[in-house]
């Protein structure tokens, strides 16, 4: 799960950033409304999640905006105006789901859980390719029924390729699927994640592969 943090107090996103990358959840924080307008449109997020108070104007605005322009990202608001009102006006507004500060992190993350099962998701097609499987509820990968263990970061190039079998995925959006806004990143970082997931595959004997596409990306595809 890769999430977009709208908050302006320091220490409540250090808290939450710390939190889910505990948990091994992806989090791009921002602290203005523009930013994350400018961020939440490009389609990779899986949910968006909101304070209402911040520095340039009401968080529900941008709720609102994104749904006027049929956007249809699954969004959380996280605030401390929690009266059945402000409930209710967030949800009017656009908003999937509303929680109150203060708050139990694992309530929140059991919503983000439950905001990314109704978002776009990996379909049974795409779950299945060859007699590879990837499970996204699970964050599990098999081959011909037998687990494979794949680090975080592995899962998620895997699972970005297998989102679209047979189509070229350029390393660009490879790296936005793995990484975070705030991560280091070393320039042969993602060829070494691909190199892991193909001895992987091939000593599970999957009839898959991964093929690079020169100063493109890569894709996965059915072994020949």
């Amino acid at each position: 799960m890769r999430i977009l943090l709208l908050e302006d107090e320091p220490e409540m996103a250090r808290a939450l950033l710390e939190a889910l990358r505990r948990r091994d959840v992806l989090a791009d924080h921002v602290s203005t409304i523009s930013d994350a307008d400018a961020l939440a449109r490009d389609g990779s997020y899986d949910v968006l999640v909101l304070d209402r108070r911040l520095p340039d104007g009401e968080g529900l605005n941008l709720v609102a905006s994104l749904r006027r322009s049929k956007h249809s990202v699954p969004i959380l608001v996280l605030t401390a105006l929690g009266s059945v009102d402000h409930r209710v006006d967030g949800l009017d507004a656009g908003a999937d789901d509303y929680l109150a500060k203060p708050f139990a992190i694992e309530e929140l993350l059991a919503r983000l859980r439950a905001l990314h099962r109704r978002g776009p998701s990996l379909s049974d097609k795409y779950a299945h390719f060859g007699n590879l499987r990837i499970d996204p509820r699970s964050n599990e990968v098999s081959v011909a029924g037998a687990i494979i263990e794949l680090r975080r970061r592995e899962y998620l190039v895997l699972e970005a390729l297998m989102r679209r079998p047979n189509r070229i995925v350029t390393r660009s959006n490879l790296i936005e699927a793995v990484y975070t806004l705030d991560d280091e990143i070393e320039s042969n970082a993602l060829d070494a994640h691909i190199s892991r997931i193909r001895k992987k595959l091939a000593q599970a004997e999957a009839t898959v592969e991964i093929r690079a596409v020169r100063n493109i990306g890569y894709l996965v595809r059915l072994k020949t």
